[in-house]
């Protein structure tokens, strides 16, 4: 095990055995963890590990992903919200940190927050008291540990004032920092093994084990999408297998070709705010107008968030404004709304670039 300035550094042995050991000694505390690392390491997965070896584990885990939902939205999915306190809110609703009282309360993608809900955490985190979003008063304190994760540099950020340096002290009490898993070529059988018996437990699937071949091209693949990356793969191969055995040639192109070019590590894109506005519309069947426009209107999102959204919908549709219409669920009788909409916005992008 490696240390490093007063926070530890996962070594490069095998998860199973020395991370645990690490989150042994973590959890016994109640100090607040922050994981850092690569997208796909496996954060969320070393946040519950911390949990369910705590005192706590008999609690709720409870996970938010601060990177895909707007400001309103965020502080009303943390604090909870009364009725009546915005549109759509027709009910009182408990926040995430009410339903993890007593447990742990896993804040993935913290560097995403904007100052003002850093600001409000910063407060929870001192006080331990909500304040329900339309509420005048303080109704309720409740106990949960805290364990956020990144993959950005929140020094950096703190530097470039983006990030409250006095919240990052409070959040970074014990650092576990998780390496790619190119650094760690020795975990991939052993998570081979575990998502493997995972993916075939009582589903009808034929595959039952991976050949040695097979486990020696996986182990020389450089994982650009770390653990989540290999979840995956073994996940196609589960599916996919016909026979019980996977063999080299059942592995995909890129893992079973020698590695020319990709080496180095590749920064996976984060889901963003319109990625979750174009999942609601598209997969939702929610409305423009309803999802979108009242966000906007109320400076919950920002015109790059509506740009964005533009943008995917126009590579969806083919550069077919109509057909994004369509897409984002509104009448035909919207569509010249939609359009005013955007040129007064300043949101509309060419078209002809998405043919």
């Amino acid at each position: 095990m490696m240390r490093n300035h007063g926070h530890q550094v996962v070594g490069r042995s095998t998860v199973m055995t020395v991370l645990q050991e690490e989150i042994d000694r973590v959890a016994r505390s109640d100090a607040k963890v922050l994981v850092t690392g690569e997208s796909g390491v496996g954060k969320e997965l070393v946040a519950k590990s911390v949990h369910t070896r705590s005192p706590r584990a008999n609690r709720p885990f409870v996970a938010v992903n601060c990177a895909g939902l707007p400001e309103s939205l965020l502080e009303s999915e943390l604090f909870g919200h009364v009725k009546g306190s915005f549109t759509g809110a027709y009910r009182d609703k408990p926040g995430k940190f009410e339903t993890a009282d007593q447990g742990t309360m896993f804040l993935d993608e913290v560097g995403e927050m904007t100052l003002r809900m850093q600001g409000l955490l910063l407060r929870f985190l001192e006080t331990g008291e909500i304040q329900k979003v339309g509420m005048e008063r303080i109704v309720t304190r409740v106990n949960c540990r805290i364990v956020t994760s990144t993959n950005r540099d929140l020094r950096d950020m703190t530097r470039e004032g983006t990030f409250r340096e006095d919240l990052l002290y409070r959040l970074n009490v014990i650092q576990l920092t998780v390496p790619p898993l190119r650094e760690r070529r020795e975990d991939v059988g052993p998570l081979v093994d575990y998502f493997l018996q995972q993916f075939t437990a009582n589903n009808g699937h034929v595959v039952r084990r991976i050949s040695e071949p097979a486990i020696e091209l996986l182990t020389a693949h450089s994982w650009p999408g770390n653990v989540r990356e290999l979840q995956n793969v073994v996940e196609r191969l589960v599916v996919t297998g016909r026979n019980e055995v996977i063999g080299p040639e059942d592995l995909p192109f890129e893992i079973r070709q020698p590695q020319i070019i990709g080496n180095q590590p590749r920064r996976e894109r984060r889901r963003t705010v319109a990625d979750e506005l174009f999942k609601r519309l598209v997969e939702n069947r929610e409305s423009f107008w309803s999802a979108v426009y009242p966000l906007y209107m109320q400076r919950d999102i920002t015109r790059a968030n509506v740009r964005d959204l533009v943008h995917k919908g126009l590579a969806e549709a083919r550069g077919n404004y109509k057909a994004v219409a369509r897409l984002f669920n509104m009448e035909q009788r919207d569509y010249k709304r939609f359009l005013n909409f955007l040129r007064k916005h300043d949101c509309q992008l060419p078209f002809k670039e998405y043919r």
